[in-house]
């Protein structure tokens, strides 16, 4: 992890977190002070609060009972005018921007470890690691999945289907927001897009990967060039990425761009296979998904990876062909 990106938004939440309890503090004042009844029921309960404190203390049980009866109907009191005003929710408690961690950027786990927060930890693959590469997540999402830039035309000579361009993109996504809301199942399978480049993968990678990142999950992009590259550099000690591969084995959504698009040796191979298998493998205890793009088919996947890793792609991916117009040279036309 690069310590001085944690550092700076550290701070960055230490900032978010005083801001937000400083408005519920300014919410709270104005609410109570345009009730000065409530705002007097208030302090007398602070003020009996006080006083059972100090009759504990000194061991009067007597005053103790009586202060206690007190308060429990300055209580009552109070909760009968609450029942009667329609309170705004950012009086009842501050608006954190991560309600998990309260702006913190921490958890704290049932067994008592403290961990990082999954909204800090994508905030630094955003930075660290995605960059802009899944940041145009507002523009390229479910709501502006367009239609019409595909073909209601069936062609079976040129696009090698019995449907047309645009049922078969209406079919992926109905698979891609299955494989969204079925996320946490294991028995949901990873997805696997085929197609030239130009045909919506990325667009809809970027769907999902929206839909996820909503739900307060991890997302890791990599183009396969790049992370067999760091992977290959790790394993010979050319660098110090231990951390980006334990990130690629354990990120809640693994994106894999353009595969097939690396210099391919034995050595990358392997590693490949380590990837794929090893997330499927910790999908047994903690719910793992992966989505692999690329622009082969499933002959050259095979021809190119071998029986291994095809194996692991016919069995736990679904397997999404794209097919159609280069929708860039479409909006090129528009």
């Amino acid at each position: 992890m690069n310590i001085s990106t944690l550092n700076t938004l550290l701070k960055e939440y230490e900032k978010k977190k005083f801001k937000a309890e400083l408005n519920f503090e300014k919410a709270k004042d104005s609410f109570y002070n345009s009730h000065p009844d409530l705002l007097e029921l208030n302090d007398k309960l602070n003020s009996t609060a006080l006083e059972i404190s100090k009759a504990i203390l000194a061991g009067d049980s007597a005053l103790e009972k009586k202060l206690k009866v007190d308060f429990e109907k300055l209580k009552n009191k109070k909760d009968k005018i609450l029942n009667t005003i329609d309170i705004p929710i950012e009086v009842k408690e501050p608006i954190y921007e991560c309600p998990i961690c309260k702006d913190t950027g921490y958890i704290t786990l049932d067994n008592k470890k403290t961990v990082l927060c999954n909204c800090i930890k994508q905030k630094i693959f955003d930075i660290d690691f995605n960059k802009s590469n899944i940041g145009n997540l507002e523009k390229e999402n479910f709501d502006t999945f367009d239609l019409n830039l595909y073909s209601n035309n069936v062609d079976v000579k040129k696009y090698n289907a019995k449907i047309s361009p645009r049922q078969n993109i209406l079919n992926i996504k109905d698979i891609a927001i299955k494989f969204v809301e079925n996320f946490d199942n294991p028995d949901e399978k990873n997805l696997l897009f085929l197609g030239n480049t130009g045909l919506g993968k990325t667009f809809l990678s970027n769907c999902i990967a929206k839909e996820i990142l909503s739900n307060k999950r991890t997302v890791l992009y990599q183009t396969s060039p790049i992370m067999l590259d760091n992977i290959i550099d790790y394993r010979f000690g050319k660098s110090d990425l231990k951390e980006v591969y334990d990130n690629i084995i354990n990120v809640d959504l693994l994106i894999i761009d353009d595969l097939g698009a690396e210099s391919l040796n034995s050595f990358k191979v392997t590693e490949l296979f380590n990837i794929i298998n090893a997330r499927l493998l910790s999908a047994n205890n903690n719910v793992r998904k992966t989505i692999i793009s690329t622009n082969l088919n499933m002959n050259n996947l095979f021809e190119t990876y071998g029986e291994r890793i095809f194996s692991r792609l016919a069995s736990y991916y679904n397997i999404c062909r794209f097919f159609g117009d280069d929708i860039r040279l479409l909006k090129l036309k528009k």
